[in-house]
């Protein structure tokens, strides 16, 4: 069986990128209904939430660059790790910063979604 890797690193780009763009329809495929989302604040979103906020102009993400992603693929399951720079304009506040992230896609059904986004801000 081919590794999966690759093709969710390039899937969670264009998730990233859909998330700057606020493409609600590619995210609504890409997040997983059951998703949990801990910002580096620590504060946590489900799907709903996070889109949510997105729509509103609560949480308006401008820009997300990963680098240093690597993939650990599980069969069903791959997990990422890697780096990213965030720039979002948060309740009117602009902010950018960067993070490691921890990221989880799961294959449901022969769709890929994001489960679960972990990440930590990196000290500046």
């Amino acid at each position: 069986m081919a590794s999966n890797a690759q093709m969710i690193i390039e899937l969670d780009k264009k998730r990233m990128d859909a998330t700057a763009r606020k493409d609600v329809a590619a995210l609504n495929e890409l997040i997983a209904d059951d998703l949990v989302y801990t910002h580096s604040s620590a504060r946590q979103d489900t799907k709903q939430s996070l889109i949510g906020a997105m729509v509103s102009g609560e949480t308006v993400y401008t820009s997300i660059v990963p680098s240093e992603v690597k993939a650990h693929d599980c069969g069903d399951a791959v997990v990422l790790t890697g780096v990213a720079r965030i720039s979002v304009v948060s309740n009117g506040k602009p902010n950018s910063f960067g993070v490691r992230f921890t990221d989880v896609y799961a294959n449901r059904g022969g769709r890929w979604q994001m489960v679960v986004w972990q990440s930590t801000k990196l000290p500046e």
